[in-house]
């Protein structure tokens, strides 16, 4: 009789697979923000920073926005119930949909750099084309999200009481970072109509979102006050507070840079309100590194919130940078210079923390589920227990 032979088989190795999707949310678009401003507070620096530097950086910001810009596309695509939760869930949503706000900042951002920097590369005229795309596409997507997060945390989310966080404040800062490109844009403009109106445009589009962050800003205080602290890990979207007080100081800066009927009373604007907005984010940056010095202390993790040390540090260089320009005073020059010194750091640990989560999957994969909340104790629960 024929006894069978055993077969031996190859260990089983795993194909890599590409990173996943159905978690790829809206906060990614942050890495792209975060890349752009260390360019484009770089090209405004009264200290010369190398152009090619420059130019390298802004374009891997170009690279990001395009490849998360898919990735999102994909995400909607192939998990469209997932990215339903991300906007309706009242689990997810008011931790995720805010960062919707993310997704017109980064073309924004880049659109800027384009401007400032690109156009060593790509020349002048297609750089002014690129970066009126980018302006149209990232403004019309920020006053979407500034109606639409805001509108769904009310009739949808329904946070609870205590509850506000910073990062409330992202829907409200897309517009504002409009604000400070559109004069960038309008000096590319003929003098005369529409000039005037892109102009006056950015600064309804500033009133927009200094009143929004006005109305949100008392409630993330008040929660920090009578709440405490933030947990470990959202310990550092504080920094997000900087954003709008330092995009609004830019915002102003660029008006004011800008020749119209206007040019004046932009001018005392940038000065009246650019200097104290400036002044309470030393503040705020005081605040919140302390709070993330103990945060870190008490083993603070490292998830993509991280990207919040990088965009709002970067607004309040150029909001400084601008003041500098304003004013000739060389103390704003030289806080714009150390303040891009902490957004470098900032921006190369954060960058290569999130690489390292990228390949080992970490970044991606999906949301633990919080465990489940004890018991209360009663009379039964205590008898039984006592056997």
């Amino acid at each position: 009789m024929a006894t069978a032979v055993p077969v031996r088989t190859a260990p089983y190795t795993p194909v890599p697979r590409l990173p996943a999707l159905r978690d790829f949310t809206p906060n990614w678009y942050a890495t792209v923000m975060g890349t752009a401003i260390v360019a484009n507070a770089g090209a405004v620096l009264p200290v010369p920073v190398p152009r090619p530097v420059l130019v390298l950086v802004w374009a891997l910001s170009a690279v990001l926005l395009a490849l998360v810009g898919a990735a999102r596309a994909g995400h909607w695509l192939r998990h469209r119930d997932r990215a339903r939760a991300h906007l309706l869930d009242p689990e997810i949503a008011p931790a995720v949909a805010p960062f919707y706000g993310c997704a017109s900042m980064a073309p924004l951002a880049v659109g800027i750099g384009t401007l400032t920097v690109g156009a060593d590369v790509i020349g002048t005229t297609a750089a002014v084309s690129v970066a009126a795309v980018l302006f149209a596409i990232g403004t019309a997507v920020g006053l979407a999200a500034a109606v639409v997060v805001p509108y769904l945390l009310i009739t949808h989310h329904r946070p609870a009481p205590g509850t506000a966080s910073p990062v409330w404040l992202l829907p409200v800062v897309g517009p504002m970072v409009s604000a400070s490109f559109g004069p960038l844009l309008a000096a590319r403009l003929p003098s005369g109509g529409w000039r005037e109106t892109l102009l006056l445009a950015s600064a309804g589009m500033f009133g927009v979102s200094l009143l929004a962050t006005l109305v949100i800003l008392p409630l993330v205080f008040a929660r920090l006050v009578h709440h405490g602290p933030l947990p470990l890990a959202l310990t550092p979207s504080l920094f997000l507070v900087l954003g709008p007080l330092g995009q609004s100081t830019t915002a102003v800066t660029n008006m004011a840079a800008l020749p119209s009927p206007y040019t004046e009373d932009f001018r005392t604007l940038a000065v009246l309100y650019g200097v104290p907005a400036l002044g309470f984010a030393l503040l705020w940056l005081a605040l919140a590194g302390a709070m993330v010095v103990r945060a870190a202390r008490l083993g603070m993790p490292f998830t993509m919130g991280w990207w919040a040390f990088t965009f709002p540090v970067g607004t309040c260089v150029t909001g400084a940078a601008g003041l500098a320009h304003r004013t000739d005073l060389g103390a704003f020059g030289w806080l714009a210079t150390g303040l891009y010194a902490l957004l470098v750091a900032a921006w190369a640990v954060t960058g290569l923390r999130t690489l390292r989560g990228l390949f080992s999957g970490a970044l991606l994969a999906a949301p633990r589920p919080a465990p489940p909340a004890p018991r209360p104790a009663t009379d039964r629960t205590r008898s039984d227990g006592d056997r």
